[in-house]
């Protein structure tokens, strides 16, 4: 596989304290990579050094390179809402804006410049379509996002960020706030996106890692300890402290 994301000596601050440690990883194109580990080890602080969502923190430092599709991220010239673009992102809890259904998923095209209200319907049902989502709302786009499910909100947050037309797309969580059946149709949902799209995803659940995921990457304190394909990961780990992890020891 290709990879489309290089990381190499990646070391990250919050004003004294390190969040990460000489982390280098290859994460390859248009497959699910999943990062997995105990609450502070650093796995939803490397998924946010790839938009550059730490920026927003002060005091942050970084130190190393991040590269996509061979250009460095952290370069002085680089457009951070242009990167944003490329590289979306779905959080914990779905935060859809206060506004219609259609203007939740319009907002990310009319903001880069699409004000023709043809395009604007195309790209609005191709999100929502890609978010299998469609069926569900196409009758009711007048509606106020806030107004619908917390499984539906979640795939609506999903279909802004692809409405954007990303190459990659960030999951933190995604899905820890949903029931069992919004879950699942989020992991059917995401097997479908990898096919387009390259995913990386933070999960907490270990059983959605090894069901969705096609390499997983386990942290602890900061640091990479282990990274291979997801099947040899959880059958064969290399490490100790993964197969301590992933049968329960600790964490």
């Amino acid at each position: 596989m290709n990879s489309i994301i290089e990381i190499k000596d990646l070391n990250l601050y919050y004003g004294e304290f390190q969040a990460l440690r000489n982390i280098s990883l290859e994460i390859p194109e248009k497959a699910i990579t999943a990062f997995i580990g105990p609450s502070g080890c650093g796995k939803s602080t490397l998924l946010r050094t790839l938009n550059r969502m730490n920026d927003m923190i002060p005091g942050t430092r970084v130190e190393g390179t991040v590269s996509i599709a061979g250009r460095s991220i952290y370069s002085n010239d680089v457009d951070v809402e242009t990167l944003r673009k490329r590289v979306g992102m779905v959080f914990q809890q779905a935060n859809p804006f206060p506004k219609s259904i259609y203007d939740n998923v319009a907002y990310g095209p009319r903001l880069h410049g699409i004000t023709d209200r043809k395009r604007l319907d195309e790209i609005v049902e191709k999100s929502l379509r890609s978010a299998v989502l469609w069926h569900e709302v196409k009758d009711h786009l007048k509606r106020s996002a806030l107004s619908m499910s917390g499984g539906q909100q979640q795939r609506l947050c999903i279909a802004r960020a692809l409405a954007v037309e990303p190459d990659i797309l960030l999951m933190d969580e995604s899905t820890s706030a949903l029931d069992p059946i919004s879950t699942l149709k989020i992991e059917e949902l995401v097997q479908e996106l990898k096919n387009r799209y390259t995913i990386v995803m933070v999960t907490h659940n270990m059983h959605q890692a090894a069901r969705v995921s096609q390499q997983t990457v386990f942290f602890l304190g900061g640091e990479v300890v282990e990274y291979s394909e997801t099947k040899q990961l959880f059958s064969n780990p290399t490490d100790k402290r993964t197969e301590d992890y992933i049968s329960g020891r600790f964490g």
